[in-house]
C-alpha cells in the first residue's frame, strides 16, 4: 500500500511543474550559474602561447593532465582562468575534516551548530586561497620550463598566473555557494558535473573518429557502450541500495491516550559516502604533479621518478588510488554517520533493535552493520573508478570514459532529480494547504 506521499508525487506532472514559480527560479538561476562557469573556461590567462600549449597538451593529454582537464570542462587545455576548478577547495576540505578529528578547537566547533558550521567554512575557505596559490605557482613554472608556452617568463608572469588562478578557483567557490542556496542541488558537485558533461561529446566524437581510421576495432567500441549501459546500470542500483533495520517501538501512554507500539526502520546506504571518495583522492593525487612543476623538469631524480610511477595507467598510480578511494569511503562515512549518536536518540524516544539491548549494545551493532555494508561500498567505487584507468592503460582508449567521471555525472544526475521532486512535493502540499484553508472560509 502507498503512502499519502508516494501517491503525491505518483501524480506529478508537467502541469504541476508548470505551477511551480518558485522551482523555475531556482532551475533558471542554476543554468545560468553554471553558463557563467563554462563561459570562464574558455578565457585564457595572460601571458600564454596558445599554440606551444597545445601541442604541449597534444603530448601529455594521456596523462593525469587528462583526467583533470577532464573535471575542469577543458580550462586545464586551454589554460583558462578556471584551470584549478574547485580542485583546492575539495582539498581544503579534506584537510579541515581530518584535523576535525584531532584538533579539539575544530571538534569543539563541530558540535556548535550553524554557528560552528560557519567557522569551519570560513577555515576551508581559508585553505582554498593557500591551496590555490601553492598550485597556481606550481603552474605557472611548470609553463616556463615547458618549451616556448609562456610569451615573457619571469616573476611578473608568475604573479599574474597566480592572481589569476586564485581568484577564478575563489569565484568558483563563490558561485558554488550561490547554487547551493539559490538554485537546485549542490553546487560544488554541479560544477564538476558540468565540466564533465562538456568534454564528453568531444570524447566520443573522438573515440568514432579513431574507429573510422582503424585504431579502434568496431567490436571495442560496442563493447566500450555495452559496458558504459552496464556500469551506469550498477551506479544507481548500488546507489539506491540500502541495508534496512527494523526498529520496533512500544506501546506509550501521552496523557490519557495510549498509543499502539510501531515499526519502522534505519536505513543505512551502501554507499554513504557518495562520490566524495573518488573526488578527494583524485584531488589529492594532483598534489605530487604540483610539488614537481615547482622543480620545472630541474629537480632530483627521485622526484622524476615518482612523477612517473604515478602516471595514469601505472602499478603504482592504481594502488595509491584504491587505497585512497577506500580511506575516504571509511573516512568520510564516520564523519556523516555516528553509530553512538543514533543509539542514543533511538534510547531517548523508545526505539530499539529486536534482540540487541538498548544504548551501547545498539551502537556497536549498528557499527558492526556499517563497516560490512560499507566495505562493499568501497570495494564498488574502487572498481568503477579503476576501470577507465585500465580502460586507457591496456585497451588504447583515448579518453577518461567512465568511473569517476561516469559516476559523478549518474550520482550528481540522480541527487538533483530528488531535489526538483522534493520541491515540487512541497509545492504540492503547498497547494492543498491553500485549498483546505478556501474551503474552511467557505464553510465558516
Amino acid at each position: 500500500m502507498a503512502s499519502a506521499a508516494e501517491q503525491l508525487v505518483s501524480n506529478l506532472n508537467f502541469a504541476a511543474f508548470a505551477k511551480a514559480d518558485e522551482l523555475k527560479k531556482r532551475i533558471w538561476f542554476t543554468l545560468g550559474a553554471l553558463l557563467v562557469y563554462r563561459l570562464g573556461t574558455y578565457i585564457p590567462i595572460p601571458g600564454v602561447n596558445p599554440q606551444a600549449l597545445a601541442d604541449l597538451f597534444q603530448q601529455n593529454q594521456s596523462g593525469i593532465l587528462g583526467m583533470f582537464n577532464m573535471f575542469s570542462g577543458g580550462a586545464v587545455g586551454r589554460m583558462a582562468i578556471f584551470a584549478l576548478n574547485i580542485m583546492p577547495y575539495i582539498s581544503a576540505s579534506i584537510i579541515i575534516q581530518l584535523l576535525t578529528t584531532v584538533s579539539p578547537h575544530l571538534e569543539q566547533l563541530k558540535k556548535e551548530g550553524e554557528q560552528g558550521r560557519r567557522q569551519i567554512n570560513q577555515y576551508t575557505r581559508y585553505g582554498t586561497v593557500i591551496l590555490a596559490a601553492l598550485q597556481g605557482y606550481g603552474i605557472a613554472v611548470g609553463l616556463e620550463g615547458a618549451g616556448n608556452a609562456v610569451i615573457d617568463p619571469g616573476m611578473f608572469f608568475r604573479m599574474t598566473t597566480v592572481i589569476t588562478l586564485v581568484g577564478g578557483t575563489v569565484f568558483l567557490m563563490w558561485l558554488g555557494e550561490q547554487i547551493t542556496a539559490r538554485g537546485v542541488g549542490n553546487g560544488i558537485s554541479l560544477i564538476i558535473f558540468a565540466g564533465i558533461v562538456a568534454q564528453l561529446p568531444h570524447a566520443v566524437a573522438g573515440t568514432l573518429e579513431l574507429g573510422r581510421e582503424g585504431a579502434l576495432s568496431t567490436t571495442l567500441i560496442l563493447a566500450i557502450l555495452v559496458m558504459a549501459v552496464v556500469v551506469i546500470g550498477v551506479i544507481v542500483f548500488m546507489e539506491r541500495a540500502q541495508r534496512r533495520l527494523l526498529v520496533q517501538y512500544p506501546k506509550r501512554q501521552v496523557g490519557n491516550r495510549m498509543f499502539q507500539g510501531d515499526a519502522s526502520h534505519l536505513p543505512l546506504k551502501l554507499n554513504s559516502a557518495g562520490v566524495i571518495p573518488p573526488i578527494f583522492a583524485s584531488s589529492l593525487l594532483l598534489l605530487p604533479i604540483t610539488v614537481a612543476n615547482f622543480s620545472a623538469g630541474q629537480g632530483p631524480e627521485w622526484l622524476t621518478t615518482i612523477t612517473t610511477a604515478l602516471g595514469r595507467g601505472a602499478p603504482l598510480h592504481i594502488v595509491i588510488y584504491v587505497a585512497l578511494i577506500v580511506f575516504f569511503a571509511f573516512f568520510y562515512t564516520a564523519v556523516v554517520f555516528n553509530p553512538q549518536e543514533t543509539a542514543e536518540n533511538l534510547k531517548k524516544y523508545g526505539g530499539f533493535i529486536p534482540g540487541i539491548r538498548p544504548g551501547e549494545r545498539t551502537a556497536e551493532y549498528i557499527d558492526y552493520v556499517l563497516t560490512r555494508i560499507t566495505v562493499v561500498g568501497a570495494i564498488y567505487l574502487a572498481a568503477v573508478c579503476v576501470l577507465p584507468e585500465i580502460l586507457i592503460a591496456y585497451a588504447g582508449v583515448p579518453f577518461y570514459f567512465g568511473g569517476t567521471s561516469l559516476l559523478i555525472v549518474v550520482s550528481v544526475t540522480m541527487d538533483t532529480v530528488a531535489q526538483v521532486q522534493s520541491h515540487l512535493l512541497a509545492h504540492q502540499y503547498e497547494g492543498l494547504i491553500k485549498k483546505a484553508k478556501l474551503r474552511g472560509a467557505r464553510r465558516r
